[in-house]
């Protein structure tokens, strides 16, 4: 959450593409997904959201809340408190799965980021509930930046055991090799949430009824014509 872009490795980049083992794309990539950033101002991009374990982050928001009422200066006006929080005001769990994040370094590296990782670090919690750089790293992108300033890659087909993400139009576009019907991950709740908070059009099977998707929810990958 802290240290990942001070490495040295890092240091000449502006943008890190975060790619794990034993993870599958099924779609081409006719773009490059940096120019797409650069040329838009996007600083955050991701493809998956999630619930978090709750016992994980039982007082990271409160936590939050402590940071964000002393340092008002770097809060977005336009933010996504809305996506983090349910109806009630209780935090939802709501992050993007950082396995799958392409970033704009300059907003790990900047001084609002920065200040916000050091007060969760003094809290302890990193260390005491095992908070997790995915719900740091979403929290932050909600909070500290513009909505316009993060891009949901929902054309790319990816899966990162246990779930899988397949755009609803993959039969249709012919450069994808993934089943959208074994896709779930884009009707649950923190998909759904984002894009009504971000206004965006909600397909028919897309509400807000739908159970929290959790890590506990599995998936196989799903090839077409792999297993036909």
């Amino acid at each position: 959450s802290g240290f990942l872009h001070h490495h040295p490795l890092l240091r000449n980049y502006d943008y890190y593409w975060r790619i794990e083992p034993d993870v599958e794309y099924y779609c081409d990539i006719d773009y490059d997904p940096f120019v797409f950033m650069k040329q838009r101002g996007i600083k955050y991009g991701w493809n998956i959201a999630m619930t978090e374990f709750m016992s994980t982050v039982e007082t990271l928001w409160n936590t939050t809340e402590q940071f964000l009422a002393a340092r008002p200066d770097v809060v977005s006006q336009r933010n996504l408190r809305q996506w983090l929080l349910d109806d009630k005001g209780a935090y939802t769990g709501c992050h993007f799965w950082s396995n799958f994040e392409i970033v704009d370094l300059s907003f790990y590296r900047s001084e609002a980021y920065q200040a916000y990782f050091d007060h969760l670090d003094r809290a302890g919690g990193f260390f005491y509930e095992r908070w997790g750089d995915a719900p740091v790293h979403s929290i932050a992108a909600a909070m500290l930046l513009d909505p316009s300033e993060i891009h949901y890659f929902d054309d790319i087909g990816y899966f990162h055991p246990s779930v899988l993400t397949c755009p609803r139009d993959a039969r249709t576009r012919g450069s994808c090799v993934c089943d959208s019907d074994r896709s779930f991950v884009q009707n649950g709740y923190c998909t759904v949430r984002y894009k009504q908070v971000r206004q965006y059009e909600l397909h028919p099977d897309e509400n807000l009824d739908a159970v929290h998707t959790g890590p506990v929810i599995m998936a196989q990958p799903y090839v077409v014509g792999q297993h036909e």
